[in-house]
């Protein structure tokens, strides 16, 4: 019998630490975030913001490759943000679900940040 209180990561790609700025819009207000991103897949990004954005806002981004001096554009929704904890306080985590996901553009930009972890 499975243990309760223990949670199962139900994510279907490897989740790659990355650390780097990017710019976010809000597809409906328009407003520009600048947000920190945390972690990426084929699948989303985790990301840490300033600001409390709301679940199932849906963003245009541009992901900076590493090296390149271009961007990455894609969109996504916001799918669960929470605050970070007592050692960061202002601060929020969210996890955002890519719209659709270009698999080629996304494993070449997911091969330059994996080279440079």
């Amino acid at each position: 019998m499975a243990d309760p209180f223990v949670l199962e990561d139900k994510r279907l790609f490897e989740r790659v630490p990355i650390d780097f700025s990017m710019r976010m819009r809000d597809r409906d207000t328009n407003a520009w975030n600048l947000v920190k991103a945390t972690d990426i897949s084929a699948g989303g990004i985790g990301i840490v913001s300033d600001k409390h954005l709301p679940s199932r806002t849906s963003f245009e981004m541009w992901l900076p490759i590493p090296g390149k001096g271009e961007s990455y554009y894609t969109r996504g929704r916001i799918t669960w943000i929470k605050p970070s904890g007592p050692s960061e306080p202002n601060l929020y985590r969210a996890g955002v679900t890519f719209d659709e996901t270009d698999l080629m553009g996304m494993s070449l930009f997911m091969r330059d940040a994996w080279r440079r972890r």
